[in-house]
């Protein structure tokens, strides 16, 4: 069985880190810390849980005062550094935690401590309390850290101001009005940095499922400056290409499917068992005097618990096919028990999607295994 995730916050891991603490503050006391760590709730804690619980019990055994603390995890970090910790662990999201707990009430120290942070352990979760409680005054911020000369710091001031960033509190006014962070996204498209320019198009997705006329129009605007933004902007599509909106279409260079047809489409699994496969094949039929271009998808709608039912899209290529050409498509869609669905029994369909089309569905059973 697969380690825990939230096992990561290991006996080596404080091991070491408690080695650290006490470099860079000696009255730092590792036998009381680990003490409140291992408390009698620890096991039960998942990771968010136990990241918290962390950030609270790092106050209790540092100062009174924010920006001495604020201080001491400064020094900390290249200490860490050179005990080999990376700045990509995950570990080490109490840092910025920390600050969003602890200096809500201080805002330059906060500031400050994030634009460090960040370069060693990404900020955007902890940014957003501060977002809310300040929306002008954030905005600026990032309008600033957008120019700054570490990529880490640029990625912030996209991914920070994220309508909908997965695993975070939502940003409800940005949700309404995207307008603000727009200049930031503008000015970070052609990033030289491709974790930039990433949380661009991830932003801009964010943006396109409340707003999508206004990602449609950028998509139009910077379509065609680079090969580099040509990718920002189909990634930040993604949402609208898989809704099949028309217009977007057909910037994709996704054309009318009159001359394009399906058939023996056929579900090999009619009844399958949670933790067992759907497996579907068909034939595509290109009958069009040309090649054509084809994005083609499959929709599976999920039995829900109130008896409806829940599409989710799934891609299958994108590609040139032929003008005559005929090509027969098998896949399969696991129903494993993932965290992110909770699968019920009962009816459920399939579909298959052409440019954006709909074209013919099928029903399976899901059964217990």
């Amino acid at each position: 069985m697969a380690e825990l995730f939230k096992n990561i916050y290991s006996p080596t891991f404080f091991g070491r880190f408690t080695a650290c603490m006490e470099e860079v503050f000696p009255a730092f006391d590792t036998n009381s810390f680990l003490k409140d760590i291992y408390n009698d709730d620890w096991d039960n804690k998942e990771l968010k849980q136990r990241m918290r619980h962390i950030t609270h019990v790092l106050q209790s055994h540092l100062n009174n005062d924010f920006k001495a603390n604020v201080e001491i995890l400064l020094k900390l970090i290249p200490i860490l550094k050179q005990n080999d910790f990376r700045s990509d662990n995950l570990e080490f999201i109490f840092l910025p935690d920390f600050i969003e707990i602890y200096g809500i009430d201080d805002y330059v120290t906060s500031i400050y401590a994030f634009e460090e942070i960040t370069k060693f352990a990404s900020c955007e979760f902890a940014v957003r309390p501060f977002i809310i409680s300040h929306p002008k005054k954030m905005i600026q911020q990032m309008m600033v850290w957008s120019h700054h000369n570490h990529s880490m710091v640029r990625r912030l001031a996209s991914e920070g101001c994220r309508p909908r960033l997965p695993w975070a509190m939502a940003l409800p006014e940005l949700k309404k009005d995207p307008a603000p962070i727009l200049p930031i996204l503008e000015k970070l498209k052609a990033d030289e940095s491709e974790s930039v320019r990433r949380s661009v198009a991830n932003n801009l997705n964010d943006i396109s499922k409340d707003n999508p006329d206004i990602v449609i129009q950028l998509a139009k605007k910077w379509k065609g400056k680079s090969k580099e933004v040509d990718w920002v902007v189909k990634h930040a599509c993604r949402t609208l290409l898989k809704r099949g909106i028309p217009e977007v279409m057909r910037l994709f260079g996704f054309g009318k499917v009159d001359n394009i047809n399906i058939e023996k489409f056929k579900v090999s699994t009619p009844v399958v068992s949670i933790g067992g496969d759907l497996q579907f094949s068909f034939m595509l039929n290109n009958t069009n005097g040309k090649s054509s271009k084809i994005r083609l998808e499959y929709g599976l709608y999920y039995q829900k618990a109130n008896g409806t039912l829940s599409k989710k899209v799934f891609k299958i290529s994108e590609k040139e096919y032929a003008s005559g050409s005929s090509t027969t498509i098998f896949r399969k869609q696991p129903f494993k028990i993932i965290t992110t669905r909770k699968l019920h029994v009962g009816l459920h369909e399939i579909s298959l999607i052409v440019n954006g089309v709909e074209l013919t569905k099928k029903d399976f059973q899901l059964i217990e295994k």
